[in-house]
């Protein structure tokens, strides 16, 4: 009875061991095998946008069009005429601070800082600073939210899902294309239960199933800007809005001259 037992005890074991290790295979070739759609992105409408910003974050809230700009010495956070491309309302961040990514979450403004570890919250109705997070990553880039929790890049791979109260790191998955890591990721968006990012440095945008971090698309976005309306100072692409008021999205760059509204051709 004893070495029965004992057998089926370990039976069981290397049963279960067997399966896991069968599931972290089927989920191994699963990411190995899905190979990213691409897209390549279409200019509906062009806007005028702020040569002078440093682009870092952009989003609607409430059909309003907001952006961060960084820069030592240059940050900046503003509320934007679309139609225009100029600051309705604006405020300027101590010299020392690099913004970066921004998003609202309820009724609070959240911005990221470079380097500096610092995540400033204000009250996004009165742009009024309400409080400060302690920023536990070395660095802050991009920032976003699927309505309950901030996500958050820091230019590696990885993706943070952080708890807006406090700032304190709920989760994370690692971004892979065809398989591979993926890194440099930088501005990003939620649309529609994905999350949309830019890569730094490069002309095309992510899309990135928030669950397991593959990239399920690509959008080329090389020739969003024509050569004629760039100059020694344009930048990256960086930028992505999305106004699910018209369920549209709009794309822009670090000192571009133009946002736009944007549709996905195959």
């Amino acid at each position: 009875m004893t070495v029965r037992k004992i057998d089926t005890l370990f039976f069981i074991k290397v049963l279960t061991i067997v399966l896991i290790i069968n599931a972290g295979c089927q989920e191994f070739i699963f990411a190995q095998s899905v190979r990213a759609q691409r897209y390549v992105c279409r200019v509906v409408e062009s806007f005028p946008h702020d040569v002078n910003s440093y682009t870092q974050g952009l989003f609607f809230h409430n059909g309003q069009l907001y952006e961060s700009a960084g820069q030592y010495r240059q940050s900046s956070f503003r509320k934007v005429d679309i139609k225009k491309g100029t600051a309705l309302q604006s405020f300027r961040f101590p010299d020392n601070y690099f913004a970066e990514g921004s998003v609202v979450l309820g009724n609070y403004l959240y911005i990221l800082t470079w380097m500096e570890r610092v995540v400033f919250v204000y009250d996004i109705n009165t742009l009024k600073p309400v409080k400060q997070f302690f920023n536990p990553f070395a660095e802050g880039w991009g920032l976003t939210t699927d309505g309950k929790q901030l996500i958050m890049s820091d230019g590696s791979s990885n993706l943070y899902f952080m708890d807006p109260l406090t700032f304190v790191e709920k989760g994370r998955i690692t971004v892979k294309l065809n398989g591979k890591k993926l890194g440099q990721l930088n501005e990003l968006e939620y649309i529609k239960g994905e999350i949309w990012a830019n890569v730094y440095q490069e002309d095309y945008i992510v899309i990135i199933n928030p669950k397991n971090g593959v990239v399920r698309a690509i959008v080329d976005c090389k020739n969003l800007l024509p050569g004629s309306m760039r100059t020694q100072k344009t930048d990256v692409l960086n930028g992505i809005a999305y106004n699910p008021q018209n369920d549209q999205v709009y794309l822009t760059g670090k000192y571009w001259p133009k946002l736009f509204r944007i549709s996905l051709t195959k």
